[in-house]
């Protein structure tokens, strides 16, 4: 009896114990649980809709803001030049860029969006020639190279082609072409400057005294400026042109006429404005130094010699590295912190008397141990009685205040040797940049915006070492750096050895 009442039992157990399950499973479905899964659901939600809104938030930054570029030259970027010439752009510019959906170069592309982003004048489309095959047409009759860029402002437009924008050099080892260079920020901006620019200036340079050929670079980078370049010969013209936004004087070789001298006084006392360069020369050359001293500048004898190695290269004390003045038409140069290298300058001294009208002041000057070598032929370098004591100015701006409210303005380097591609190269571009930023200062004015931004190479930059930094280096490789080492093995042995 006992034994069938224990089976009898059995089924009523397994029934509690499923009905015991059954009350787990409906437990686990109480209001808390439900209460805690809709909290998390709903900060789940929150949380991928803040993400989907921050990341919408830095889409619609613009990419100066939200891109760094970490290239060498900034080739993504726009430089101080560019962007003070933008906060005065005050006319609608598009820019379109023709190349097809896909193929679009991606650096011109972001190059492209920073100028979009820093002016509300200028807008950026997209042509692709395969759905618009008339469009260029409307522009040129010439097949136009992938990538190009048609830069429009009302009835003016100008091309920018994409070859122009990228340079290259032949390896004539592998006969192969290589990308050197990356100019869209120069070619760029000066496209705006141009269908922006409602007279476009004219840069006369002096000619038939053997003067020097304008440097290809220099020259380059004066035409992306939409300056026009004219010779001038005042022997048959007999005045400077009214047209003339600067004068230029090259070196000459042998010296002006006296009808000459005074047709560029003339010019200059009424308002002109010239840039001039000298070499030095054992040719006579009063009338050229006439026009000098009549604004309170004259050339010393000889060529300066510098003494002071943080101011000289190449462990050459007459290839200069002068320091560079905070000026006026230097201003933008002279934060950038680049080298100016100029070889064979002459000493530029000012004179006793000079009108209270006329301001001189120093671009680039020598260290006070600096000197003038007369004696150019001696075969010694080092001073000697009838030397000329520095310091001294190679560069110098000059300006006069005339009563009709005009004012007249003159640069002047006492070596043509700054326009040199190779003196230029060996700092990495300094006495380019320096040139033409003096230039502009005194070609541009109402109406004539000139802008010049030099092309960014893609090749390795140059470490320009001053006397003094080679001598420094030297002492710390060969010297400082073993010697160190040398000491502290002997003392690690010594300590060794004592143990």
């Amino acid at each position: 009896m006992k034994f069938r009442e224990k089976i009898k039992k059995d089924p009523s157990e397994k029934k509690e114990k499923k009905t015991s399950f059954k009350e787990k499973i409906k437990g686990s479905f109480n209001k808390k649980y439900i209460k805690n899964g809709s909290y998390s659901m709903v900060i789940s939600a929150v949380f991928i809709a803040a993400v989907v809104v921050i990341n919408m938030i830095v889409g619609a930054v613009p990419s100066k803001y939200s891109e760094i570029d970490v290239s060498d030259q900034k080739i993504f970027s726009i430089g101080d030049q560019t962007e003070k010439f933008l906060k005065k752009l005050d006319k609608d510019v598009t820019i379109y860029q023709v190349a097809a959906s896909g193929s679009e170069d991606e650096t011109i592309k972001k190059l492209l969006q920073k100028y979009e982003d820093d002016s509300d004048h200028i807008t950026v489309k997209q042509k692709d020639p395969v759905v618009n095959p008339k469009f260029t047409s409307e522009y040129t009759d010439e097949q136009l190279t992938a990538n190009s860029l048609i830069v429009e402002c009302g009835e003016r437009s100008k091309i920018v082609d994409y070859n122009d924008i990228y340079e290259t050099s032949v390896d004539y080892n592998t006969y192969s072409y290589n990308t050197t260079g990356f100019d869209g920020e120069g070619q760029i901006t000066g496209a705006i400057s141009y269908v922006t620019s409602e007279d476009l200036p004219i840069l006369y340079t002096l000619d038939g005294h053997g003067e020097k050929e304008l440097d290809s670079v220099i020259r380059e980078d004066i035409e992306k400026a939409n300056m026009e370049i004219k010779t001038l010969n005042l022997l048959t013209e007999e005045s400077v042109p009214e047209d003339a936004a600067c004068l230029m004087i090259n070196s000459p070789a042998s010296d002006i006429s006296i009808e000459e001298k005074d047709a560029i006084l003339s010019y200059l006392e009424n308002g002109g404005k010239a840039m001039i360069f000298s070499d030095y020369t054992e040719e006579s050359m009063d009338n050229f130094d006439a026009v000098l001293e009549n604004y309170g500048v004259k050339r010393a004898e000889g060529i300066v010699i510098e003494k002071d190695a943080q101011h000289y290269a190449m462990q050459t004390p007459y290839y200069l590295v002068p320091t560079v003045n905070n000026a006026e038409p230097v201003t933008s140069f002279f934060s950038s912190g680049y080298f100016v290298l100029a070889p064979y300058a002459q000493g530029i001294q000012k004179t006793d008397s000079v009108r209270d009208t006329v301001t001189i002041e120093s671009l680039l000057t020598t260290s006070d141990s600096a000197y003038s070598k007369v004696n150019v032929k001696g075969e010694s370098l080092e001073k000697a009685d009838e030397d000329i004591e520095g310091p001294f100015d190679i560069g110098v701006s000059i300006t006069e205040t005339l009563d009709d409210e005009k004012e007249t303005q003159i640069i002047y380097y006492s070596t043509a040797n700054l326009m040199d591609s190779q003196i230029n190269q060996a700092v990495a571009g300094g006495n380019e940049q320096m040139i033409m930023e003096s230039l502009n200062w005194m070609c541009s004015s109402e109406g004539k915006e000139t802008i010049s931004i030099p092309s960014k190479s893609l090749e390795i930059s140059r470490l320009t070492l001053t006397a003094y930094d080679v001598s420094f280096w030297k002492i710390c490789v060969m010297g400082l750096i073993p010697g160190f080492f040398l000491i502290a093995g002997f003392c690690i042995w010594l300590k060794r050895r004592k143990a």
